[in-house]
């Protein structure tokens, strides 16, 4: 068995068309019904803010699966700790056997969960759409604009966030590391005033984006809210939306942003939409909403994708072995 530690990992695994197939495959499978996919484990820590996913997914014919554990504590930011941190076990999926530990510190969440809502906007968005609206100023409102940049031409950011200095802190940084102009706002409605692309990237308990907000013709990713405590839309942007889409109908019932409600519409899985091969069939002033709680196939298939590149790049002489 091979650990692998978040600096191997980064090596092979980035933003780029090839880990966006990886993701995009996926979710085409569990849209094909080859995914055995069981519920989400939560466990949340309510005295230190946190929370604990057990995730994991059979994809047919993979090679392996993983089991992912994911620590989300909000309140480490203040003492200098990132909110995210975690590991994936892979396994054979042939034998069962433990193959590596990927010891990525949060990472491949990160990146899976962000081009999750690439592939979003990529099934949803307009074609034509270049302005982005970001809530929220953390990992995810970064890394969510690095993986829109593979499917949108990008070029202005808006972005709003409850800390007037770590708003102004995401201009200084997505201006250089992604060449994009961003435009921090104190108020959600004005970020969202031009937005062809809304993303919110909080752990809000309480709404933060309401209808009145949202521009004709824009998309919503929504990715912050996987647990039941969580919430980062309105209800009325659910019922009043166009076109609903979510990752995984039963998982956004319990854990996203279609917990108690009771909608008389139709919600579709993105993964069926990605399996059709085709993006949805909006017009130019649709509103479009796609729910992302994270689903345990992302992870499986980004881990077997790592684990594959690592052993092709370094052999099993450079990882630790256990």
């Amino acid at each position: 068995m091979q650990l692998y530690h978040r600096q191997q990992i980064e090596s092979v695994a980035t933003f780029n068309p090839h880990s966006l197939s990886v993701i995009e495959n996926a979710f085409s499978a569990l849209g094909r019904g080859e995914v055995t996919m069981p519920p989400v484990l939560s466990m949340a820590i309510h005295e230190h803010n946190g929370e604990v996913d057990v995730k994991t997914a059979h994809i047919k014919g993979a090679e392996r699966f993983a089991i992912k554990v994911s620590p989300g504590f909000f309140d480490n930011p203040s003492i200098g700790l990132p909110s995210l941190n975690g590991l994936m076990v892979v396994f054979s999926a042939s034998t069962g056997l433990v193959e590596a530990v990927l010891f990525d510190e949060g990472y491949l969440t990160d990146l899976r969960t962000a081009l999750a809502g690439a592939l979003s906007a990529k099934y949803c968005a307009r074609d034509d759409a270049n302005i982005v609206t970001v809530l929220g100023a953390g990992t995810q409102a970064r890394l969510q604009v690095s993986a829109l940049k593979l499917v949108r031409e990008i070029d202005t950011v808006h972005v709003w966030a409850r800390d007037n200095a770590q708003a102004r802190q995401y201009k200084a940084e997505v201006e250089a590391e992604l060449g994009v102009r961003v435009i921090p706002h104190q108020d959600v409605a004005q970020a969202c005033q031009q937005a062809d692309i809304i993303v919110t990237t909080t752990p809000a308990k309480q709404p933060i984006l309401h209808w009145q907000d949202i521009p004709k013709g824009a998309h919503v990713t929504a990715m912050g809210s996987d647990s039941a405590e969580k919430r980062e839309l309105d209800p009325h942007i659910l019922h009043n939306a166009d076109w609903v889409l979510v990752d995984r109908r039963a998982q956004s019932e319990v854990l996203g942003e279609l917990k108690g409600l009771a909608l008389s519409r139709c919600v579709e899985e993105l993964g069926k939409t990605v399996a059709s091969g085709r993006p949805i069939a909006r017009s130019d002033e649709a509103v479009t909403v796609c729910d992302l709680t994270g689903t345990g196939v992302q992870d499986t298939a980004i881990a077997n994708y790592v684990v594959s590149a690592l052993h092709h790049a370094h052999g099993s002489g450079d990882a630790g072995a256990l």
